[in-house]
């Protein structure tokens, strides 16, 4: 039986780590909708109501997770294609995740919104402007929009089972792909 010392101890920084390391495997083994908070929660061996004390909602969980897994560091822009497989690859494992549908459609909640389309801006958006800007391109901040529209919508019609050619390729194959249009015209 636990006091009430230990239940403080257990929903602090303990507990927060826990949840964030929990959230962590479970968005990369079952994707981001095939995880529920009350799993989080077990997994982590906390009560899952502290995903809403620490992190706020399931959606501000995953913009800690992708901070926590890549810093702050400003990370290469999506005409890399080490960059690009590596979003096309992490979306495939973590399906539609809030980051990819904030690019095409707001989420419910208001905080969730703000957050995960500020990691959207600063993980996919401004390197791709600041590589347009580099190169003296007209526009760069549509050209970045457009491109991170594109890979955000492709990488989410993979999951909507409307396209049967582009759900049953290989992610590779897919990123080969984006790789020579853009190749030819970004």
């Amino acid at each position: 039986m636990t006091g009430p010392g230990q239940d403080r101890r257990r929903s602090g920084a303990p507990s927060r780590e826990a949840l964030l390391r929990a959230a962590t495997e479970l968005f990369s083994e079952r994707g981001y909708d095939r995880t529920t908070i009350r799993e989080i929660g077990e997994r982590a061996g906390v009560d899952a109501a502290l995903i809403a004390r620490h992190f706020g909602s399931k959606a501000l969980l995953y913009v800690e997770v992708l901070r926590s897994e890549h810093g702050d560091s400003t990370p290469d822009d999506l005409l890399t294609e080490p960059r690009l497989r590596e979003v096309a690859e992490r979306a495939e494992r973590r399906g539609p995740v809030p980051l990819l549908r904030v690019a095409v459609q707001p989420l419910s909640e208001q905080r969730a919104q703000d957050a995960t389309r500020a990691a959207l801006q600063a993980r996919l958006v401004e390197p791709l402007r600041d590589r347009f800007a580099r190169e003296g391109r007209d526009r760069p901040g549509l050209r970045a929009d457009v491109l991170v529209a594109a890979v955000a919508g492709v990488l989410l019609a993979r999951h909507s089972g409307a396209f049967d050619d582009l759900a049953d390729a290989e992610v590779g194959d897919v990123v080969d792909i984006l790789m020579e249009m853009y190749a030819g015209g970004a």
